[in-house]
């Protein structure tokens, strides 16, 4: 069996072995890069499973490289940073990134996080009982983890997916901002409002014609989130969940 890889990105020497230590210790393989440059080409030749990524580097910065490896890949990526602050944060969640962890930090809220963004990867290859979701322009195969909007494929990475899987499979029902972030994330991101905030935008620039009134994702003021179908009803024709008009 493969063992999983990931790769470090880190300017500080000390980091990216005390990182590299802790994982291996636990059975992934490591790869590392000492600035962005380097790191996007290991990206690209090698494929890891996860990238951990720091944003002050030489040549290209974090965020760049974040926003590069999205134009083409849904790697996972967790940023580690030693910038706490919250506008960072949703910086680096809007350009893609799946998980932001502030230095300095421990080994175990390290592995935590490492398992929990793989175990949300490897969610996706849990498949429901249905094979499609259709709603008007809207399509989620889920024997082929695909999304498409009016005909055209929508890449998501596994965490977007993982949330547009939720919502889509309980339409029109509310699901409040727990239930998504221990479903999605884990019930230890249980508080992490901020992410829900930030996936359900992304989600919507992908999905909803109009940014500015939302047909399909909707906010339930301090409950949660809602896929709604709108005057339509859903019915189950031929092993498929799909919508048609009343």
């Amino acid at each position: 069996m493969r063992r999983l890889r990931i790769l470090i990105v880190d300017d500080d020497p000390a980091i990216l072995k005390f990182v590299q230590a802790n994982l291996r210790a636990e059975g992934y393989e490591t790869l590392g890069a000492m600035d962005g440059a380097e790191a996007l080409q290991i990206m690209e030749k090698e494929l890891p499973d996860l990238v951990l990524l720091d944003l002050m580097m030489p040549k290209i910065d974090g965020f760049e490289v974040c926003r590069r490896l999205r134009e083409w890949s849904p790697i996972p990526i967790i940023i580690l940073s030693a910038r706490g602050e919250v506008m960072d944060k949703v910086k680096c969640l809007d350009l893609g990134a799946d998980d932001y962890l502030t230095k300095p930090f421990g080994a175990e809220e390290l592995m935590a996080r490492v398992r929990a963004v793989l175990r949300r990867t490897k969610a996706i290859s849990t498949q429901p009982t249905i094979p499609c979701f259709t709603c008007d322009h809207i399509e989620v195969n889920f024997t082929q983890r695909q999304v498409s909007a009016s005909g055209k494929e929508v890449k998501l990475t596994p965490t977007e997916y993982n949330l547009l899987k939720e919502l889509v499979l309980n339409a029109n029902k509310v699901l409040t901002h727990r239930m998504l972030l221990g479903k999605v994330w884990g019930p230890e991101y249980s508080l992490e409002k901020e992410y829900l905030r930030v996936f359900i935008g992304r989600l919507r620039r992908e999905l909803e014609p109009d940014l500015a009134s939302p047909r399909y994702i909707l906010t339930i003021p301090g409950v949660g989130y809602q896929f709604r179908v709108p005057r339509q009803r859903q019915e189950v024709t031929a092993g498929s969940l799909k919508t048609a008009k009343e």
